[in-house]
């Protein structure tokens, strides 16, 4: 069992700018939205937290584990996907300058898909019989449920939103999703 938490909101969320690898922290509605995730979570039996070392996950991660008190591992295969030179810019920014959505030195979908799913492969074949608090980002949690979902999951037209929890477990060899987007224990924020 893997449960997916995208990393609460950060100022560049907020302005509706791209963050990709740019290594943005968590804003003040950012640690509330992660606040809300751990109290949500207390008392959940997971057994080991995994964060992309980026701030905005790694800062989540450890304030869920405030109420959970479990080892944190960090995977390089889990920061958010390179959106090359149209990081920094708003979406007007983005379709003003790159119409076609095609940036400069952007990773391509498949190289993402490719690399978190060899990162996945590596937690499951690792950590298979634990219960997985995974912390990531919205590109690749997405990458993780389209993947997996057979088409279930719709990348082009579901955002998933900062702090959202999604489910996913890998029984007869293969994944499936229980569950994506949830944000009920966000209603306060």
């Amino acid at each position: 069992m893997i449960c997916l938490v995208r990393h609460g909101e950060t100022d560049w969320n907020k302005l509706g700018k791209v963050q990709g690898s740019t290594d943005i922290p968590l804003n003040e509605t950012g640690v509330r939205q992660a606040q809300a995730t751990r109290d949500y979570l207390a008392g959940s039996d997971f057994d080991l937290i995994i964060a992309s070392p980026m701030k905005r996950a790694r800062k989540t991660a450890a304030i869920i584990n405030e109420a959970l008190q479990l080892p944190i591992v960090e995977m390089e295969g889990f920061v958010e996907r390179g959106f090359g030179e149209a990081e920094g810019l708003t979406r007007e920014e983005r379709e003003a300058k790159y119409p076609s959505f095609d940036f400069p030195g952007m990773e391509t979908w498949e190289d993402l898909v490719a690399r978190v799913m060899q990162a996945l492969q590596e937690v499951n074949a690792k950590y298979g019989d634990k219960k997985i608090l995974l912390v990531a980002h919205g590109a690749v949690i997405s990458a993780i449920l389209s993947t997996i979902s057979d088409g279930e999951y719709d990348v082009e037209n579901t955002r998933l939103v900062n702090a959202c929890i999604s489910n996913i477990q890998f029984i007869e060899e293969k994944w499936k999703v229980h569950n994506f987007n949830f944000s009920d224990h966000l209603a306060n924020i």
